[in-house]
Protein backbone atom coordinates (compact mmCIF):
# COMPACT_ATOMS: atom_id res chain seq x y z
CA UNK A 1 0.00 0.00 0.00
CA UNK A 2 1.30 3.49 -0.98
CA UNK A 3 2.08 5.87 1.46
CA UNK A 4 -0.61 8.25 0.40
CA UNK A 5 -2.99 5.71 0.69
CA UNK A 6 -2.22 5.21 4.12
CA UNK A 7 -2.57 8.41 5.07
CA UNK A 8 -5.96 9.01 2.84
CA UNK A 9 -7.13 6.30 5.39
CA UNK A 10 -6.10 7.49 8.22
CA UNK A 11 -7.85 11.05 7.18
CA UNK A 12 -11.07 9.26 5.96
CA UNK A 13 -11.42 7.53 9.62
CA UNK A 14 -10.79 11.31 11.41
CA UNK A 15 -13.47 12.39 8.68
CA UNK A 16 -15.69 9.37 10.31
CA UNK A 17 -15.62 10.79 13.64
CA UNK A 18 -13.92 7.68 14.77
CA UNK A 19 -12.44 10.34 17.46
CA UNK A 20 -12.56 13.70 18.40
CA UNK A 21 -8.56 13.32 18.65
CA UNK A 22 -6.03 10.91 17.36
CA UNK A 23 -5.46 8.71 20.82
CA UNK A 24 -2.63 5.90 20.81
CA UNK A 25 -4.67 2.66 22.39
CA UNK A 26 -4.08 2.65 26.40
CA UNK A 27 -4.91 -0.16 28.65
CA UNK A 28 -5.83 1.52 31.74
CA UNK A 29 -6.61 5.17 32.91
CA UNK A 30 -3.49 7.61 32.34
CA UNK A 31 -1.29 9.29 35.39
CA UNK A 32 -0.89 12.34 33.08
CA UNK A 33 -3.26 12.85 30.15
CA UNK A 34 -1.97 15.80 27.86
CA UNK A 35 -3.12 17.64 24.57
CA UNK A 36 -1.57 18.67 21.71
CA UNK A 37 -3.02 20.62 18.70
CA UNK A 38 -1.69 21.70 15.60
CA UNK A 39 -3.20 23.01 12.33
CA UNK A 40 -2.46 20.22 9.33
CA UNK A 41 -4.60 17.66 8.47
CA UNK A 42 -4.04 13.78 9.66
CA UNK A 43 -2.61 12.79 6.67
CA UNK A 44 -0.17 15.48 6.42
CA UNK A 45 3.45 13.76 7.87
CA UNK A 46 3.98 15.65 10.91
CA UNK A 47 0.72 14.25 12.34
CA UNK A 48 1.27 10.89 11.28
CA UNK A 49 4.53 11.18 13.04
CA UNK A 50 3.45 13.01 16.16
CA UNK A 51 0.42 10.05 16.02
CA UNK A 52 3.50 7.71 16.72
CA UNK A 53 5.31 9.46 19.23
CA UNK A 54 1.82 9.49 21.23
CA UNK A 55 2.04 5.74 20.98
CA UNK A 56 5.37 5.29 21.80
CA UNK A 57 5.40 7.87 24.75
CA UNK A 58 2.11 5.80 26.20
CA UNK A 59 4.57 2.58 25.80
CA UNK A 60 7.43 3.80 27.68
CA UNK A 61 5.47 5.30 30.73
CA UNK A 62 4.05 1.86 30.66
CA UNK A 63 0.69 3.83 30.06
CA UNK A 64 0.94 6.80 32.72
CA UNK A 65 0.90 9.46 30.12
CA UNK A 66 -1.78 9.81 27.32
CA UNK A 67 -0.88 12.31 24.51
CA UNK A 68 -4.14 13.02 22.69
CA UNK A 69 -3.40 14.65 19.47
CA UNK A 70 -5.99 17.40 17.74
CA UNK A 71 -4.91 17.93 13.90
CA UNK A 72 -6.72 20.23 11.34
CA UNK A 73 -7.52 22.97 13.92
CA UNK A 74 -9.94 20.89 15.83
CA UNK A 75 -8.94 23.34 19.24
CA UNK A 76 -9.21 26.47 17.27
CA UNK A 77 -7.24 28.67 14.83
CA UNK A 78 -3.69 29.46 15.22
CA UNK A 79 -4.45 32.43 17.71
CA UNK A 80 -6.84 30.50 19.98
CA UNK A 81 -4.50 27.75 20.06
CA UNK A 82 -1.39 30.09 20.70
CA UNK A 83 -3.98 31.77 23.72
CA UNK A 84 -4.80 28.29 24.89
CA UNK A 85 -0.63 26.95 24.97
CA UNK A 86 0.12 29.96 26.90
CA UNK A 87 -2.58 30.59 29.40
CA UNK A 88 -2.24 26.89 30.09
CA UNK A 89 -5.66 25.57 28.81
CA UNK A 90 -3.47 23.46 25.97
CA UNK A 91 -0.58 21.33 27.16
CA UNK A 92 1.22 21.34 23.39
CA UNK A 93 0.71 23.25 20.39
CA UNK A 94 2.92 22.95 17.27
CA UNK A 95 2.85 25.64 14.92
CA UNK A 96 5.13 27.76 12.56
CA UNK A 97 7.50 29.98 13.39
CA UNK A 98 5.88 33.02 11.06
CA UNK A 99 2.62 32.14 13.20
CA UNK A 100 4.75 33.23 16.06
CA UNK A 101 6.40 36.31 14.38
CA UNK A 102 3.56 38.51 16.61
CA UNK A 103 4.11 37.26 19.30
CA UNK A 104 8.47 36.68 19.32
CA UNK A 105 9.27 38.34 16.25
CA UNK A 106 12.78 36.76 16.16
CA UNK A 107 10.50 33.26 15.58
CA UNK A 108 9.93 34.03 12.13
CA UNK A 109 13.65 34.11 11.13
CA UNK A 110 14.15 30.85 9.19
CA UNK A 111 11.26 32.17 6.91
CA UNK A 112 12.92 34.86 5.71
CA UNK A 113 12.63 35.09 1.67
CA UNK A 114 15.25 32.90 -0.34
CA UNK A 115 17.51 32.83 2.61
CA UNK A 116 18.40 28.99 2.90
CA UNK A 117 19.53 27.35 -0.77
CA UNK A 118 18.68 23.95 0.27
CA UNK A 119 18.01 21.84 3.39
CA UNK A 120 21.58 21.20 4.25
CA UNK A 121 21.53 24.70 5.60
CA UNK A 122 17.99 24.64 6.60
CA UNK A 123 18.90 22.51 9.21
CA UNK A 124 21.97 23.38 10.09
CA UNK A 125 20.71 26.33 11.16
CA UNK A 126 18.01 25.19 12.75
CA UNK A 127 19.66 22.35 14.90
CA UNK A 128 22.07 24.59 15.60
CA UNK A 129 23.01 28.23 16.83
CA UNK A 130 19.65 29.68 15.32
CA UNK A 131 17.33 27.38 16.14
CA UNK A 132 19.27 27.97 19.87
CA UNK A 133 18.97 31.48 20.12
CA UNK A 134 15.06 31.04 19.15
CA UNK A 135 13.78 28.59 21.11
CA UNK A 136 15.64 30.81 23.93
CA UNK A 137 13.54 33.73 23.01
CA UNK A 138 10.39 31.40 23.10
CA UNK A 139 10.76 30.61 26.36
CA UNK A 140 10.55 34.17 27.38
CA UNK A 141 6.51 34.11 26.77
CA UNK A 142 5.68 31.24 29.50
CA UNK A 143 6.49 28.97 26.77
CA UNK A 144 9.27 25.74 26.61
CA UNK A 145 10.37 25.55 22.46
CA UNK A 146 11.49 22.16 22.16
CA UNK A 147 14.79 21.34 20.26
CA UNK A 148 13.52 20.01 17.04
CA UNK A 149 11.55 22.02 14.21
CA UNK A 150 9.12 19.91 12.42
CA UNK A 151 9.51 20.29 8.64
CA UNK A 152 6.39 22.65 6.62
CA UNK A 153 8.33 21.87 3.25
CA UNK A 154 9.58 25.16 1.43
CA UNK A 155 7.02 27.20 -0.61
CA UNK A 156 6.10 27.49 -4.35
CA UNK A 157 4.54 30.06 -6.23
CA UNK A 158 1.39 29.47 -8.51
CA UNK A 159 -0.09 30.94 -11.21
CA UNK A 160 -3.23 31.09 -13.37
CA UNK A 161 -1.51 32.06 -17.02
CA UNK A 162 2.30 32.23 -17.00
CA UNK A 163 4.81 30.71 -15.06
CA UNK A 164 7.27 32.68 -12.68
CA UNK A 165 10.83 32.64 -14.22
CA UNK A 166 12.27 35.77 -13.20
CA UNK A 167 11.53 38.25 -10.50
CA UNK A 168 10.12 41.15 -13.12
CA UNK A 169 7.32 38.35 -13.58
CA UNK A 170 6.30 39.04 -10.43
CA UNK A 171 5.65 42.82 -11.51
CA UNK A 172 1.79 43.76 -10.27
CA UNK A 173 0.78 40.27 -9.81
CA UNK A 174 -1.98 39.72 -7.56
CA UNK A 175 -1.11 37.16 -5.24
CA UNK A 176 -2.71 35.30 -2.40
CA UNK A 177 -0.55 35.31 0.75
CA UNK A 178 -0.86 34.30 4.62
CA UNK A 179 -1.98 37.06 7.25
CA UNK A 180 1.68 38.50 7.44
CA UNK A 181 3.81 41.49 7.56
CA UNK A 182 7.28 39.59 6.39
CA UNK A 183 5.43 37.60 3.68
CA UNK A 184 3.50 41.05 2.31
CA UNK A 185 6.85 43.43 2.87
CA UNK A 186 8.76 40.14 0.50
CA UNK A 187 6.00 40.06 -2.48
CA UNK A 188 5.70 44.12 -2.69
CA UNK A 189 9.34 44.03 -2.74
CA UNK A 190 8.83 42.54 -6.14
CA UNK A 191 6.46 44.72 -7.51
CA UNK A 192 3.85 42.38 -6.82
CA UNK A 193 0.52 43.29 -5.56
CA UNK A 194 -0.07 40.63 -2.30
CA UNK A 195 -3.08 40.65 -0.63
CA UNK A 196 -4.05 38.88 2.25
CA UNK A 197 -6.88 35.83 2.41
CA UNK A 198 -7.55 33.37 4.47
CA UNK A 199 -6.41 29.42 3.63
CA UNK A 200 -10.05 28.57 3.52
CA UNK A 201 -11.37 31.22 0.97
CA UNK A 202 -8.17 30.84 -1.00
CA UNK A 203 -9.63 28.76 -3.71
CA UNK A 204 -12.45 30.74 -4.34
CA UNK A 205 -10.09 33.35 -4.51
CA UNK A 206 -8.33 32.33 -7.07
CA UNK A 207 -11.35 30.79 -8.96
CA UNK A 208 -13.13 34.37 -9.07
CA UNK A 209 -9.54 36.18 -10.16
CA UNK A 210 -9.33 38.02 -7.32
CA UNK A 211 -5.80 36.61 -6.85
CA UNK A 212 -3.66 35.59 -10.09
CA UNK A 213 -1.65 32.83 -8.22
CA UNK A 214 -1.08 31.95 -4.81
CA UNK A 215 2.19 30.26 -3.08
CA UNK A 216 2.13 27.27 -0.24
CA UNK A 217 4.50 24.06 -0.13
CA UNK A 218 3.54 21.54 -2.59
CA UNK A 219 1.67 19.60 0.24
CA UNK A 220 -1.13 22.00 0.26
CA UNK A 221 -1.57 22.97 -3.50
CA UNK A 222 -2.73 19.14 -3.61
CA UNK A 223 -4.82 19.15 -0.87
CA UNK A 224 -6.63 22.52 -1.50
CA UNK A 225 -6.22 21.30 -5.25
CA UNK A 226 -5.43 24.21 -6.87
CA UNK A 227 -4.62 22.40 -9.68
CA UNK A 228 -8.54 22.66 -10.57
CA UNK A 229 -7.69 26.54 -10.44
CA UNK A 230 -3.92 27.07 -11.50
CA UNK A 231 -2.09 26.07 -13.95
CA UNK A 232 1.40 26.40 -13.47
CA UNK A 233 3.81 25.92 -10.17
CA UNK A 234 6.86 27.38 -10.53
CA UNK A 235 9.52 26.06 -7.77
CA UNK A 236 10.81 29.11 -6.25
CA UNK A 237 11.72 27.89 -2.60
CA UNK A 238 11.07 31.03 -1.62
CA UNK A 239 10.31 30.10 1.91
CA UNK A 240 11.03 27.59 4.26
CA UNK A 241 8.41 26.93 6.76
CA UNK A 242 8.95 24.53 9.72
CA UNK A 243 7.24 23.93 12.96
CA UNK A 244 8.13 24.98 16.42
CA UNK A 245 6.88 21.92 19.22
CA UNK A 246 5.64 24.21 22.04
CA UNK A 247 5.07 23.56 25.84
CA UNK A 248 2.81 25.87 28.20
CA UNK A 249 6.13 26.44 30.72
CA UNK A 250 3.89 26.21 34.22
CA UNK A 251 2.50 22.85 33.39
CA UNK A 252 6.03 21.23 31.64
CA UNK A 253 7.96 22.10 34.77
CA UNK A 254 5.32 20.74 37.00
CA UNK A 255 5.64 17.13 35.14
CA UNK A 256 8.11 14.27 36.73
CA UNK A 257 11.24 14.65 35.38
CA UNK A 258 11.42 10.93 33.76
CA UNK A 259 7.96 12.13 31.87
CA UNK A 260 9.53 15.01 30.53
CA UNK A 261 12.17 12.92 29.67
CA UNK A 262 10.51 10.21 27.66
CA UNK A 263 8.02 13.15 26.20
CA UNK A 264 10.84 14.98 25.19
CA UNK A 265 12.85 11.91 23.38
CA UNK A 266 10.06 10.93 21.40
CA UNK A 267 9.00 14.16 20.23
CA UNK A 268 12.10 15.01 18.96
CA UNK A 269 12.64 12.09 17.03
CA UNK A 270 9.59 12.02 15.78
CA UNK A 271 10.48 15.55 14.58
CA UNK A 272 13.23 14.09 12.84
CA UNK A 273 11.55 11.30 11.05
CA UNK A 274 8.89 14.11 9.48
CA UNK A 275 11.78 15.25 7.73
CA UNK A 276 12.39 12.23 5.23
CA UNK A 277 8.47 12.13 5.44
CA UNK A 278 7.74 15.45 4.39
CA UNK A 279 10.45 15.91 1.81
CA UNK A 280 9.05 12.20 0.59
CA UNK A 281 5.56 12.93 0.40
CA UNK A 282 6.42 16.67 -1.26
CA UNK A 283 7.79 14.24 -4.42
CA UNK A 284 4.74 12.33 -4.62
CA UNK A 285 2.45 15.26 -4.66
CA UNK A 286 4.73 16.49 -6.74
CA UNK A 287 3.90 13.61 -9.09
CA UNK A 288 0.26 13.66 -8.56
CA UNK A 289 -0.20 17.13 -9.36
CA UNK A 290 1.92 17.16 -12.40
CA UNK A 291 -0.65 14.01 -13.61
CA UNK A 292 -3.99 16.19 -12.86
CA UNK A 293 -1.97 19.18 -15.81
CA UNK A 294 0.26 21.49 -13.37
CA UNK A 295 3.39 22.48 -15.38
CA UNK A 296 6.15 22.59 -13.32
CA UNK A 297 9.13 25.15 -13.91
CA UNK A 298 12.49 25.56 -11.42
CA UNK A 299 14.10 28.93 -12.09
CA UNK A 300 17.01 30.42 -11.28
CA UNK A 301 17.10 31.95 -7.79
CA UNK A 302 20.11 33.78 -7.65
CA UNK A 303 18.48 36.82 -9.10
CA UNK A 304 15.51 37.07 -6.63
CA UNK A 305 17.65 36.98 -3.86
CA UNK A 306 19.08 39.87 -5.41
CA UNK A 307 16.37 41.80 -6.13
CA UNK A 308 15.45 41.59 -2.37
CA UNK A 309 18.80 42.65 -1.63
CA UNK A 310 18.63 45.74 -4.10
CA UNK A 311 15.29 46.89 -2.72
CA UNK A 312 16.48 47.07 0.87
CA UNK A 313 14.03 43.96 1.98
CA UNK A 314 17.03 42.39 3.61
CA UNK A 315 18.45 45.38 5.34
CA UNK A 316 14.31 46.40 6.53
CA UNK A 317 14.08 42.86 8.07
CA UNK A 318 17.70 42.81 9.74
CA UNK A 319 16.68 46.07 11.94
CA UNK A 320 13.61 44.33 13.34
CA UNK A 321 15.12 41.06 13.78
CA UNK A 322 17.91 42.19 15.33
CA UNK A 323 21.77 42.05 15.20
CA UNK A 324 22.61 39.50 16.69
CA UNK A 325 19.84 37.05 15.28
CA UNK A 326 21.03 38.43 11.93
CA UNK A 327 24.79 37.01 12.23
CA UNK A 328 23.45 33.93 13.56
CA UNK A 329 21.40 33.35 10.39
CA UNK A 330 23.99 34.84 7.93
CA UNK A 331 26.26 32.22 9.69
CA UNK A 332 24.04 29.66 7.74
CA UNK A 333 22.87 31.58 4.77
CA UNK A 334 25.90 33.78 3.77
CA UNK A 335 25.73 37.35 3.68
CA UNK A 336 22.07 38.58 2.89
CA UNK A 337 22.45 42.58 3.27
Amino acid sequence: MGTLHRRALIAAGAAAGLSAAILPRRAQAAEFTLKLGCEPNPDHPVVIQMMKAAEAIGRDSKGRVELKVFPASQLGSATDMLSQVRSGALEFYATAGIQLGQLVPVAQISSLGFAFEDYSKVWAAMDGDLGAYVQKELSRSSLIAFEKVWDMGYRQITSRDRPIERPQDLEGFKIRVPVSPLWTSMFKSFGASPTSISFAELYSALQTKIADGQENPISNIHSARLYEVQKYCSLTNHMWGGLHFLANARIWRSLPTDVQEIVTTRINAAAVASRADTLAANTEYRSLLEKQGMVFNQPDLAPFRQKLTSAGFYKEWREKMGSQAWGLLEKYSGPLA
